[in-house]
């Protein structure tokens, strides 16, 4: 491990906790997921498993040039904007800001033009699915606009204001949801290809909405950023040069790591409907499966995403502050809150999810109760991967403010080769088939957390409570798993299924609270912490007693 040493920390309390930041932006990335469910669920019931098929078609490449463009800039821009304020150097950081907006307005003309001018090199030659141009063509828009609008949710993350970010993602998930659900209605009549393609432009849709608000939010505050640096040095002490050799030597690392897995995805996406052929499924066959697998049970694995996202993104800013400035205790703590609670919310969303598979996808897509219950065997085994991207996400966060960005990106990349190699293995074994490539994302996701854990150990010395981190939320899952499961079966043996799933998912919630708060997995000083009304974290207190 690289030498720390001790230092008096900052009494600054805007730097002393990261739970606001990371409360404020998993509340609005449920709101989000929420609302990207009541997107993707009726979208499904609308244009089916075929249409869905086309639909996911076009995303891999979106996202593999989304994460070209943008992947790793805002985190660059996030950690550089925190170390140059930590030293009292706001111009600095704020002159990190603008050269980062010039460089992402840039990458975000090259990649939507890319994107745009060669959908149909893209869907004819390499996806083989023509059909599938309209979606590309929608979508390529979005391109332009979400790289200027990460630029400055990076400036806000920087300085620890999550706000912004929080703002701009609900706007941009509105607009895409109502745009592209309207738009997916009214193309219908013309063909699902086309319906597909109305869906696919709310992204667009939704990226220009999204930096309206948080352009919006930049104007009205533009006055008193630039008064924090009123009366400093106006000369700069470095260079729009260095400042993007440094932006690059930073995001370049973390965009390939990022782009690591959209580009397993979309060799992915080839090898399965490959394999499947070579097993006797039909084309329709193999693209249903597909559909079923991306479009049916993929989303649902996203949803306790949001909050370990949430710890990652506060995590950047707060740990690079506290290592520039040589506080290593408290980052160490910081450190091990960050990774219990993104465990506390993975662990038991793993459980009941796998638990719960086929009723949750019957409860959300109704009118496609076949490819519903096909789905829920992949999504049994998605399900248990939400443990191990949880922490990926915050182990990555952790490396990334140590400047160790590198190290996830070696984790990742070898995942990714096991996942490829899982994936090409089993989906070939006719029992288990798409289903094989529900593995390989576990396998993926299991790899680059145990070394990216590894990682973290030594690079920051952080010492891990096991029993406190993992045991005593993992009992709490395993019995509320097995509370989930029976509440389900007796409420469904009087009730449909609908009553029964969310019977059974309020149980679970309810047991899950009442363990982790009696084996004392959450403490009385983090409640205390959280709970913005006291007398409601006074009222847990007692409880727990």
């Amino acid at each position: 491990m690289e030498e720390v040493r001790e230092a008096k920390p900052s009494q600054n309390p805007k730097n002393k906790s990261f739970l606001g930041g990371t409360v404020l932006l998993g509340a609005a990335g449920l709101v989000i997921k929420v609302m990207g469910a009541a997107f993707r669920i009726p979208l499904a019931n609308i244009i089916g498993s075929a249409g869905m098929g086309y639909y996911q078609k076009a995303y891999p490449i979106y996202n593999l040039f989304l994460t070209l463009a943008i992947a790793g800039i805002p985190t660059a821009i996030a950690r550089m904007v925190a170390e140059r304020n930590a030293v009292d150097k706001p111009l600095e950081a704020f002159r990190v800001f603008k050269a980062s907006f010039i460089l992402l307005l840039c990458t975000g003309v090259v990649t939507s033009s890319m994107l745009f001018f060669g959908a149909s090199w893209f869907t004819s030659s390499y996806l083989k699915t023509p059909e599938a141009v309209y979606c590309m063509l929608a979508i390529a828009p979005a391109l332009l606009f979400c790289p200027i609008e990460s630029a400055f949710r990076g400036f806000f993350q920087g300085r620890q204001d999550m706000r912004p970010t929080a703002v701009s993602q609900l706007s941009e998930q509105f607009f895409r949801v109502a745009v592209g659900l309207g738009l997916a209605v009214a193309f219908l009549p013309s063909g699902v290809e086309f319906s597909a393609a109305g869906a696919s432009f709310g992204a667009t849709a939704g990226g220009i909405f999204g930096f309206l608000a948080i352009f919006l939010i930049y104007l009205r505050r533009r006055g008193q950023i630039k008064a924090e640096f009123a009366g400093t040095d106006a000369a700069p002490r470095e260079s729009t040069a260095q400042i993007l050799k440094e932006i690059m030597l930073i995001a370049i690392p973390i965009t390939i790591g990022s782009a690591v897995l959209p580009i397993m995805n979309a060799i992915d996406m080839l090898v399965v409907e490959r394999r499947l052929l070579a097993i006797s499924f039909s084309a329709e066959e193999a693209l249903s499966l597909y559909g079923e697998l991306t479009g049916f049970a993929q989303p649902l694995i996203n949803f306790p995403q949001v909050i370990t996202q949430a710890v990652s993104i506060s995590m950047v800013p707060l740990v690079a502050s506290a290592y520039k400035r040589r506080e290593i205790a408290f980052m160490q703590d910081s450190i091990r809150l960050g990774i219990r609670y993104a465990l506390i919310i993975a662990i038991p969303c793993a459980i009941g999810m796998s638990t719960l598979a086929e009723p949750i996808l019957l409860l959300l897509y109704p009118s496609q109760k076949a490819s519903a219950i096909s789905a829920a065997p992949c999504l049994e085994i998605l399900a248990i991967s939400v443990i191990f991207l949880g922490t990926v996400h915050s182990f990555t966060g952790i490396l990334q403010g140590v400047g160790k960005q590198i190290v996830p990106v070696r984790n990742l990349a070898i995942g990714a080769v096991c996942k490829v190699f899982v994936t090409y293995s089993l989906t070939g074994i006719p029992s288990l088939n798409v289903r094989g490539a529900a593995f390989g994302t576990l396998t993926a996701y299991a790899v680059a957390s145990v070394l990216d854990f590894i990682a973290v150990i030594k690079y920051t010395g952080t010492k891990v409570d096991y029993v406190q981190t993992v045991i005593k939320p993992l009992i709490s899952a395993g019995l509320m798993g097995g509370a989930v499961h029976i509440v389900y079966r007796v409420v469904s043996g009087v009730a449909g299924n609908a009553l029964s799933t969310l019977a059974a998912m309020i149980a679970g919630v309810a047991v899950y609270l009442v363990l982790v708060l009696a084996s004392g997995a959450v403490t009385k000083e983090e409640l205390a912490g959280l709970a913005k009304n006291r007398r409601v974290a006074g009222i847990i207190r007692k409880f727990k007693r």
